[in-house]
């Protein structure tokens, strides 16, 4: 019974009440009229899309006839995104998602490593804290949305409404499962791409705690590659989700008999 009393006690007490009103981490947001947006996500975007002109305009100020330093470093990833393009979408239909499918993979690609090689930690905000634009959710969720507005844009120019055929083929009674899919695209995307991203930093973080500096230094460099492959496997799943949606029903056949 004195137990029982004690706990009451305990539950009314203002400690109590003080633990119940706890956050889990902090932001630092901005009030945009109504809104409310995460600003140090705004910032370090902000830095990522900076790097991104930055190196494209130094790619392109002076070009050459043999490629040299960042005209080099720049022609090789648009080789690599044209090859990437070609084989997912495939040699008739990719030119034109040569764009999208490239600003995806450089800027989470871009996005990954700032939060491996830049110490965000170092820059004190009034609340919360730097970090890679990719460690948010609200970003990824973003990016697997124009993902999918991109596949349905794709579909909806080649077919008309005749796209809706394919929710119904081969029989109506997969109509639901079709549905459904294009529902978990984006949240697969969006939450593959989010939890790795945390993970790493999550465990790069804790290690540097409690070890010393050389210790993390293989995580971090395995960081590196699982951020790189991350880009990578975003940028390939939505070429694929492409070319799904330009893909006819017969497609194949009438290629065959051509």
């Amino acid at each position: 019974m004195p137990l029982d009393i004690e706990m009451l006690n305990f539950l009314d007490s203002p400690n109590f009440v003080s633990l119940a009103a706890l956050e889990v981490g902090q932001h630092f947001y901005w009030h945009i009229g109504s809104l409310k947006v995460h600003g140090q996500v705004f910032l370090a975007t902000w830095f990522v899309m900076a790097v991104l002109i930055i190196a494209s305009l130094l790619a392109t100020r002076n070009i050459q006839q043999i490629p040299k330093g960042m005209q080099n470093l720049m022609e090789y990833a648009m080789d690599f995104i044209r090859e990437l393009t070609r084989n997912q979408i495939g040699e008739k239909e990719y030119r034109p998602w040569v764009p999208f499918i490239g600003t995806l993979f450089l800027f989470i690609f871009v996005c990954n490593w700032s939060g491996a090689l830049i110490p965000w930690k170092l820059i004190h905000l009034p609340e919360g804290e730097l970090a890679a634009p990719t460690n948010d959710i609200n970003t990824t969720v973003a990016l697997s949305l124009l993902v999918s507005i991109a596949y349905f844009y794709a579909g909806f120019k080649k077919k008309g409404l005749g796209y809706f055929a394919k929710y119904v083929q081969p029989t109506p009674i997969l109509l639901p499962i079709a549905v459904l899919e294009d529902f978990t695209k984006p949240l697969s995307l969006s939450f593959r791409l989010f939890g790795n991203i945390l993970a790493d930093e999550l465990v790069v973080g804790v290690l540097v705690l409690l070890v010393p500096l050389f210790v993390p230094l293989p995580v971090m460099l395995l960081g590196l590659f699982t951020s790189a492959i991350q880009a990578l496997v975003f940028a390939t799943l939505a070429g694929a989700y492409i070319h799904e949606a330009l893909e006819g029903h017969g497609d194949e056949h009438e290629e065959e008999h051509a």
